[in-house]
């Protein structure tokens, strides 16, 4: 029983496996995102606390 654990984990572990340019490509559109908002949450440049 514990061994089809272990067969179910390695082929997730699988699938979840990522190459190198597609985790570029997540963490670029991540920081493009994180770049069109400020630390409140806010879209519009200059709507935030000034600084």
């Amino acid at each position: 029983m514990a061994a089809t654990g272990v067969v179910i984990a390695r082929a997730e572990r699988r699938r979840r496996a990522y190459t190198p340019d597609e985790i570029r490509e997540r963490l670029r559109a991540r920081l493009a995102e994180a770049g069109s908002t400020d630390a409140e949450g806010n879209t519009e440049p200059g709507s935030g606390t000034p600084q």
